[in-house]
């Protein structure tokens, strides 16, 4: 059975940020490195409704049309359900940011194994949630997954 994976829009923007920061530089490693096991099936990766949406509103085309190519290593898209908001809401009356929480639901709902970002409260947050997954920076994703 193949890991699933949800990556949230702050992975597929990083190697777009600004690179002189360490912790910047080491993320956009992983990243490349999960990218690069992605494309050889070693992992599999879930695209939402919620990602193509964040990515729309990215005002640099060129970012927005690298992170649709990126998008393309997606073998499932995870479409808007009633089953979704339901979980999404769940999880904002526990804390969460109303975006975050509707990537939250869309990996459950895509039964994602690990869910990857580079948001440090979130993962701190994802400590305390109950959920059929893990979530993760993808530095440490790497330093524990890959072998």
């Amino acid at each position: 059975m193949k890991t699933v994976l949800y990556l949230d829009m702050n992975i597929y923007n990083r190697p777009f940020d600004d690179q002189s920061q360490v912790k910047i530089r080491m993320e956009t490693m992983a990243i490349n490195a999960l990218l690069k096991l992605i494309k050889g099936k070693k992992y599999t990766m879930l695209l939402s409704f919620m990602l193509d949406y964040e990515n729309s509103l990215n005002p640099c085309e060129d970012v927005r049309m690298k992170i649709e190519m990126m998008s393309r290593l997606a073998t499932e898209h995870i479409d808007l359900t009633d089953d979704i908001l339901i979980t999404a809401r769940s999880m904002a009356l526990k804390g969460i940011k109303p975006r975050d929480a509707m990537h939250l639901a869309c990996a459950d709902n895509g039964q994602a194994s690990w869910f990857i970002t580079c948001d440090d409260k979130l993962v701190k947050k994802g400590r305390f949630m109950d959920g059929n997954f893990n979530i993760v920076n993808p530095v440490d994703f790497i330093r524990s997954e890959v072998k």
